[in-house]
């Protein structure tokens, strides 16, 4: 049985960042051959094959995505809207909005997302909503 984790890449080894990015490479068309790919990135063609199909970004290969994220809202007029605009204009959808009344003038919010069609990564995402004038505190709880 196949499981996953997603950790953060300072504690993996730094062969499986340079096996995407041969990847990437290929896929784009910048080299057309494996040896090309993996020597421009600075790793051993067997390193490539070892791992290809083995280590991903987590945006690669993932379908039906979800993704939970919350957040801090100031109480003031448009914040929310904002933040609903910035989530579709990444082309992700929300599944459900849990917003608390605010206490001090800020309200947490909890967000449910389909990232499915997402255009960019959920670090774009996150960094678009983190912009917003009046939203704080984001963070992504979950990722499925």
């Amino acid at each position: 049985m196949e499981k996953y984790y997603i950790v953060d890449s300072s504690i993996l080894p730094e062969s499986f960042g340079k096996v995407i990015e041969a990847r990437q490479l290929l896929e784009s068309g910048k080299f057309h051959q494996v040896s090309e790919a993996a020597k421009h990135v600075g790793i051993s063609r067997g390193t490539y094959y070892k791992y290809k199909d083995l280590v991903f970004l987590p945006e690669e290969n993932m379908m039906d995505r979800k993704a939970v994220i919350s957040l801090l809202l100031e109480d003031k007029q448009g914040v929310l809207s904002k933040v609903l605009m910035a989530i579709s204009d990444c082309q992700a959808s929300i599944l459900t909005i849990n917003q608390n009344i605010p206490i001090h003038s800020i309200a947490t919010l909890v967000l449910s997302i389909d990232l499915t069609h997402l255009q960019g990564t959920i670090d774009d995402l996150l960094n678009n909503i983190r912009e917003i004038d009046g939203a704080s505190n984001v963070s992504l709880i979950s990722i499925d």
